[in-house]
């Protein structure tokens, strides 16, 4: 299992971006309404993810997440150019679906 030091804003932060155990991984999953939050909040991760990241397994550890969104297609790509020349990991790529009601 390949972990990487994250490269973000805070230095003195002690994280480590999750990298998967194999090349190309795709799920479907749903996001759940949070009435006591009022806001949709809650991520479902199936199965298939967490033996890819086996991490999220432990109880006694925190998590968090870093989202990034580029609203054009040269900034992703010079983005990632970045990431790769710093050896960083590779992302996760989410879209964000709306479904029709049945």
């Amino acid at each position: 299992m390949w972990v990487m030091p994250k490269r973000g804003d805070n230095p003195k932060m002690d994280t480590q971006t999750l990298r998967p155990r194999r090349d190309r991984i795709e799920i479907k999953g749903k996001l759940s309404y949070r009435e006591s939050y009022q806001a949709w909040n809650t991520i479902r991760f199936k199965k298939e993810l967490i033996f890819q990241f086996p991490q999220l397994k432990e109880k006694n550890s925190v998590f968090s997440y870093r989202l990034v969104f580029y609203q054009e297609y040269q900034d992703l790509e010079k983005a990632i150019r970045k990431m790769r020349k710093f050896g960083e990991a590779v992302p996760i790529l989410l879209w964000l679906v709306k479904e029709k009601l049945e």
